[in-house]
C-alpha cells in the first residue's frame, strides 16, 4: 500500500480575469499550485498526480515535470470526472488523497491526520471545518448518532440544514478500491450535467461503511481563491502567519502588517526588522542583525551584528559579521563581504570579494573585483570591468587607498599599499606603496568668454 496524491488543477478561474490559469496565480510570489505540490511532496515519495485542463501547457511550463505526473481533463465535467480520468494511476490497495490546486495553505500535519482516519471501517475521510458563516458551502449532514450521512449543497439545503456550521472543504482521503467503485456509480443527472465528487459520501454510507472526518487548526488552511480580492486577502492572511512565526522566534517587527516574505527566512536572536521589508528566496539573518525600512533581501546570508540601512537591495550576497550597508546600497549576486566591511550610500557591487575592514562609502561601482583588507575606495570610483564583449577582473591589494572619481580599467592590479590620486584613470598595474595618478594638465584661459543666450 502507498499514498497517491491527486491535485485537481484543471479550472479556468474566470473571475480572476487573467490570461493565466487560476492555479498559477501568485501567493507570496509562488503559484498557488506550487504551494500545494510542495506540501504534497512532503507527504510521499511518489510522483504527484496533477489533473490539468484549462491552460494545461502553461501549467506544465511553469511547474516543470520533476516529481509530477500530468493528466489532462480535456472536458471539465466536474470534480468527480477529474478523479475518474486519473483512475489508472492508483491501485485498490492505495490510499488516495485528493487536494485542490487553488487551496494552497493546508498544513502537512493536517493532511497526515486526515490520512490516518482511513481504515477498513472508514474507507472515506473528509476534511471539514466549522464556520461562523457557512453560506455558500456544502453542509456536512450527520444523523442522531453523529455519523456523516451526506453532503448537501447550499442550493439544495433545507432551512434547518442551512443552519449547519460544519462544511465540506473538498479535500478527502479514501481507499483506492472503494474510491474506484464509487466513481463508477457517479451520475451527471443534475442541472449542470457534471459528475460531483461529493456524491461519493452517500455512496459510501449506502454501502454500509462509515465516513470519518478531521478538522484543520485554522480556517486559513482550507481557504481557496476565486478572484483577485480573495487572492489579496489570502496573501495578507498568509503574511500575518509568517510574521507571527518570526515574532515567536524573537524577531522584533516594527509593524508586522508591513512585511512580506516570499520564500524562507532563518533568524538568530535579537533580529530587528523595520517596515516595508521584502524577503525573497532563501535568507538567513544572524544574531543582532538590523534591517532598515524599505529593504529588499533576496537569497542572502547576513551574519551577526550587521546593519542594513534603509532602501538597500541585497541579492545573492554573503555578508560576514558586523558589516554596515547603505542606505541605498545594492549588493548583486556574487558579492561576498568579510567582517566589518562598509558599503555606503549609492554603492553597487557585483561579483566582488571584499576582505575585512574595507570601505566603499559613496557613489561607486565595484564589479568583478577581488579586494583586500583595510582598503578605502573614494567617492565616485568605478571598476570598468566590461569591454563590450567580455568581463575582466580588478585586483586590489591590502591597505590600498583609491582617491575619488577614479576609473580602474580592468584587467588591472592595484598592489598592496598603493595610493591612487583622485580623478585618475588607471589602466596598468599600480605598484605597491606608491602614489599613482593620471591627470591632464590644468589650464586657465583668461581671454575665454562664456557664451551669451541669443
Amino acid at each position: 500500500m502507498s499514498l497517491k496524491i491527486l491535485v485537481l488543477a484543471a479550472g479556468k478561474g474566470t473571475r480572476m480575469r487573467s490570461h493565466h490559469p487560476k492555479v498559477l496565480q501568485p501567493l507570496a510570489q509562488k503559484p498557488l499550485l506550487a504551494h500545494v505540490v510542495e506540501t504534497a511532496e512532503n507527504l510521499t515519495d511518489q510522483a504527484i498526480i496533477t489533473i490539468v485542463g484549462h491552460g494545461a501547457e502553461q501549467v506544465k511550463s511553469v511547474m516543470g515535470s520533476e516529481g509530477l505526473i500530468y493528466i489532462e481533463q480535456e472536458e471539465q465535467l466536474g470534480t468527480g470526472h477529474a478523479v475518474q480520468v486519473a483512475e489508472s494511476h492508483f491501485d485498490d490497495n492505495d490510499t488516495v488523497l485528493i487536494l485542490y490546486g487553488d487551496v494552497p495553505l493546508t498544513r502537512k500535519s493536517t493532511l497526515e491526520n486526515l490520512i490516518s482516519k482511513v481504515d477498513e471501517q472508514h474507507p472515506l475521510a473528509l476534511l471539514t471545518i466549522e464556520l461562523a458563516d457557512s453560506s455558500g458551502y456544502g453542509r456536512i449532514v450527520r444523523n442522531a448518532a453523529g455519523a456523516v450521512t451526506s453532503i448537501v449543497e447550499q442550493k439544495d439545503a433545507s432551512e434547518a440544514q442551512k443552519q449547519i456550521k460544519e462544511i465540506n472543504t473538498g479535500m478527502l482521503a479514501a481507499k483506492g478500491g472503494s474510491l474506484r467503485q464509487w466513481l463508477s456509480q457517479l451520475s451527471n443527472d443534475n442541472a449542470q450535467g457534471e459528475y460531483y465528487l461529493t456524491d461519493i459520501v452517500s455512496l459510501c454510507v449506502d454501502s454500509g461503511c462509515q465516513v470519518a472526518t478531521s478538522q484543520p487548526d485554522s480556517e486559513i488552511e482550507v481557504l481557496g481563491v476565486n478572484d483577485k480580492r480573495q487572492l489579496q486577502g489570502l496573501e495578507r492572511d498568509y503574511q500575518a502567519l509568517l510574521a507571527d512565526d518570526l515574532m515567536s522566534k524573537g524577531v522584533t517587527l516594527v509593524d508586522s502588517s508591513r512585511l512580506d516574505i516570499r520564500g524562507h527566512v532563518d533568524v538568530g536572536m535579537d533580529v530587528s526588522i523595520d517596515v516595508n521589508v521584502i524577503f525573497e528566496g532563501k535568507v538567513s539573518l544572524g544574531d543582532n542583525v538590523t534591517i532598515g525600512a524599505n529593504c529588499v533581501i533576496r537569497n542572502a546570508h547576513i551574519a551577526a551584528n550587521t546593519v542594513i540601512h534603509p532602501f538597500s537591495h541585497i541579492d545573492g550576497a554573503q555578508l560576514d559579521e558586523s558589516c554596515d550597508i547603505g542606505p541605498y546600497a545594492r549588493l548583486r549576486p556574487g558579492t561576498t563581504l568579510a567582517q566589518s566591511v562598509k558599503i555606503g550610500n549609492f554603492v553597487e557591487t557585483k561579483n566582488a570579494q571584499i576582505a575585512t575592514g574595507s570601505k566603499v562609502n559613496h557613489l561607486s561601482y565595484i564589479g568583478d573585483t577581488k579586494m583586500g583588507s583595510n582598503v578605502n575606495i573614494g567617492a565616485g570610483t568605478i571598476t570598468c570591468n566590461y569591454d563590450g564583449t567580455n568581463k575582466h577582473q580588478t585586483l586590489i591589494g591590502d591597505d590600498v587607498f583609491v582617491g575619488s572619481d577614479t576609473q580602474l580599467v580592468a584587467p588591472v592590479t592595484i598592489e598592496k599599499g598603493a595610493t591612487i590620486g583622485a580623478g585618475s584613470t588607471i589602466t596598468k598595474t599600480a605598484p605597491a606603496n606608491t602614489l599613482t595618478l593620471s591627470r591632464s594638465k590644468q589650464l586657465s584661459i583668461a581671454t575665454w568668454q562664456r557664451p551669451q543666450k541669443k
